[in-house]
């Protein structure tokens, strides 16, 4: 048992502090942080590639080229690693149409420009799926009816909405096949209502994430030529 007097708060003081131009600039914090600034400053401005056209994610209804970009970006830089580290291929890709931030302008693709598309810290994953799942995320698809980034995946709707067509490397599913689909660990967790990769038989890391795998792919191709195409379309 204590006989110590515990200390009680009786009183808080507080006053308004104006932030705006009359607000005393403090020096030696400004000249701290300053090479740290221009540091990153000069990063986030270094030119790593070129579009001859802006990109949008609202181009168009079901397949877009910064959609299809950043899927097939993902493809081409994750494939090699998941081949090395775990001897298997990347069947597919797909990222959430939700995750695409910002638009590209025409012209200099900056490191910011990455940032801009992507500012999340997203991983990138490899969810090995049964054909069962594979056909959850094809109605996912075909029930939303919005671009989405895939990749190696083609889709062919009727006029009336529903599925006409579907293949994952210009081949039908096959039940005794398994299917590697590259996509981010939000999704994989079921983000933006994509459950069927809660459904993954096995999940394979890339270690790494999303935004530095266009940063890559930026540095890889000096100007990007991406375009809306068939991997996704309605016959009317």
């Amino acid at each position: 048992m204590s006989c110590q007097n515990q200390p009680e708060l009786v009183k808080i003081k507080g006053n308004q502090i104006a932030i705006d131009s009359n607000l005393t600039k403090e020096t030696s914090l400004e000249e701290y942080i300053k090479p740290y600034r221009n540091a990153i400053q000069k990063e986030m401005n270094r030119p790593l590639s070129y579009t001859k056209k802006a990109m949008f994610k609202t181009d168009h209804p079901l397949n877009t080229a910064i959609g299809n970009m950043m899927a097939d970006a993902v493809f081409e830089m994750a494939n090699p690693i998941l081949k090395t580290r775990y001897k298997n291929s990347i069947d597919a890709v797909l990222l959430n149409y939700g995750g695409i931030r910002s638009g590209i302008n025409k012209g200099v693709i900056t490191t910011k420009t990455a940032y801009n598309i992507m500012p999340f810290e997203n991983m990138v994953v490899v969810a090995e799926l049964d054909t069962e799942a594979v056909k959850d995320l094809v109605n996912y698809l075909v029930d939303n009816q919005i671009a989405h980034p895939i990749s190696n995946m083609q889709l062919q709707l009727k006029s009336n909405g529903e599925l006409g067509d579907f293949k994952v490397n210009d081949k039908p599913l096959n039940k005794n096949k398994t299917y590697f689909i590259a996509t981010s660990d939000y999704l994989l967790q079921g983000g933006d209502n994509m459950d069927f990769f809660k459904e993954a038989k096995s999940v394979y890391e890339i270690d790494s994430k999303l935004r530095n795998l266009f940063i890559d792919y930026f540095k890889k191709h000096d100007t990007i030529t991406a375009t809306s195409d068939q991997r996704f379309v309605k016959i009317q």
